[in-house]
């Protein structure tokens, strides 16, 4: 106790320390609320177990035990990121989403994209159409997009009701949006596996779930059965919205990036 207390005594904290600690801190922090829900809880605990296992193989001078859990070691890290790698993504995607790098992506809304959206939306809804449509925001969409039919037209409400009568070949599946072009129809989306998703919810609405738990692209779901409009973003959706909520809330999630513009810009001078 007293060469502890010695120890600590001579020790000198600098405010690099203290910024150390703090990072630390934060890092461990965020990524427990990343592991929380998810199969990854269990996952820390049985990492959690089988370090203290080791280490009181080290002390108790079991050294089979030692040696087994020396070897199998890097065999379960490789098993870890193959079981597990949907969440390692999902926790890159999140960091590469996080609002200091949110603030060197300068965007500017587009309100005819919002209201182009908004009277589809409601179209649809007030004759009860099933509908998805995915929006395309830092994150590409171009693997979902390449198993879908490609349209690449100008996003407007009328061609979105058109895609989704019922009697339309590419009505099964999502529309994905990039800018103001709608890059593809007929495209199918990951089921969401969260076991805490309402069983109210249909496949159209896990497929949206899903979506957005993979990458930042936001998406609009109009129920088949009862017409209602629902907004999902990060996993997490918002049911029961009218024209204007949804509206409100296309404004902050429908950003037109200069670069798209400017492409879209420089294909038509072509």
């Amino acid at each position: 106790m007293d060469s502890l207390l010695s120890m600590l005594q001579r020790a000198q904290v600098g405010w690099t320390d203290v910024v150390d600690i703090l990072i630390a801190a934060v890092a461990i922090y965020e990524l427990l609320k990343l592991m929380r829900g998810t199969r990854a809880i269990q996952m820390g605990i049985g990492v959690g177990l089988i370090v203290g296992v080791f280490y009181l193989s080290r002390w108790w001078h079991l050294d089979t035990v030692n040696w087994l859990i020396r070897n199998i070691a890097g065999y379960v890290v490789f098993a870890a990121i193959v079981v597990f790698q949907s969440e390692i993504r999902r926790t890159l995607a999140h960091l590469g989403r996080a609002r200091f790098f949110r603030y060197l992506t300068r965007t500017e809304s587009n309100d005819e994209i919002v209201e182009e959206l908004v009277a589809a939306s409601t179209s649809l809804a007030s004759t009860r159409t099933g509908a998805i449509i995915a929006i395309e925001r830092d994150m590409g969409l171009r693997n979902y997009i390449e198993g879908g039919v490609p349209l690449d037209a100008t996003l407007t409400s009328d061609l979105l009701l058109s895609v989704f009568q019922p009697k339309s070949p590419l009505h099964d599946g999502a529309v994905i949006l990039q800018g103001d072009r709608v890059a593809a129809a007929a495209c199918f989306l990951p089921l969401s596996v969260n076991p805490a998703i309402s069983k109210d919810f249909g496949t159209r609405h896990r497929a949206a779930i899903g979506l957005t738990e993979d990458v930042d692209a936001a998406a609009i779901v109009v129920s088949e059965e009862t017409g209602r409009i629902s907004v999902v973003l990060d996993g997490q959706i918002e049911v029961g919205l009218d024209a204007d909520r949804l509206r409100a809330a296309l404004r902050k999630l429908v950003p037109l990036r200069k670069a798209v513009s400017e492409r879209v810009n420089a294909g038509s001078m072509d």
